[in-house]
């Protein structure tokens, strides 16, 4: 961002001569400086985890939640700043409300999504407006197909549908880890345990603020989240089976 200050990121409709949209960057900044997020689609479902960095040791547990429910085949993760991330997640269940009230179904999650990256997009276009700083995760389950689909919307307005997507301060390190698993065929109780055991792996106690770890997946054709207390016994497995793993490594060095 070498260019910054030099007047091309004093509103986000205005392109760089190299054609970048510098607000768009700065909010995408702020996605990557948060808590790691990731998402997994699974043979029976797709499951998002989620670390939730907790500034303050007077904070109540479960405040300030990054996992929501969007419908009852539908829920979605947030990563960013939480304030924005909720105007998402308002959007998307007014969108998924007015969908089933117009057309008398549940919407499918693809659709919904492009309708809420819309939303996201509007929002770089006008000078008086600023990107939203957060990125969402949606998990959803298609009545009429009856596949599951994970999408990850973006600051800039973007959509995509993934098998396997990582959101946060340590996206690039998830995202290798998620290529070294079989998505094809891993379970959402499988993935559940995967997902808490990358974002562990990807953290730095010594350096990092404390954090907690939220769930929440779709199976069965429906969205739930899961209970802190499974999301935390699933932790401390994971992080011993991790300090095992480091034992071993230097016993054969």
């Amino acid at each position: 961002m070498a260019s910054s200050g030099s007047g091309y990121d004093l509103s986000p409709t205005t392109f760089s001569p190299d054609g970048r949209i510098f607000q768009v960057e700065y909010a995408s900044k702020a996605v990557s400086s948060s808590g790691t997020s990731v998402g997994i689609k699974c043979a029976d479902g797709v499951v998002m985890v989620t670390e939730k960095l907790l500034g303050n040791k007077m904070l109540v547990g479960g405040s300030g939640r990054r996992v929501h429910g969007v419908d009852r085949h539908m829920g979605c993760c947030v990563t960013g700043l939480l304030s924005d991330g909720r105007q998402l997640v308002s959007r998307s269940r007014s969108e998924s409300s007015n969908y089933e009230e117009t057309y008398g179904i549940k919407g499918p999650p693809g659709v919904i999504c492009e309708r809420i990256a819309g939303f996201a997009h509007y929002f770089t276009m006008h000078g008086a407006l600023r990107p939203f700083g957060a990125t969402v995760m949606v998990a959803g389950f298609d009545e009429d197909t009856k596949e599951y689909s994970l999408h990850m919307i973006e600051p800039s307005g973007v959509s995509y549908r993934y098998y396997g997507c990582s959101a946060g301060k340590g996206r690039q390190g998830a995202k290798t880890e998620l290529e070294k698993l079989d998505l094809e065929t891993i379970t959402c109780e499988e993935g559940l345990k995967q997902a808490v055991k990358i974002i562990c792996q990807m953290r730095d106690e010594g350096k990092d603020k404390p954090m907690e770890i939220e769930a929440g997946w779709v199976r069965d054709g429906k969205w739930e989240r899961v209970k802190d207390g499974k999301v935390s016994e699933i932790e401390k497995i994971c992080k011993e089976e991790l300090e095992e793993e480091e034992e071993d490594m230097e016993e054969d060095e």
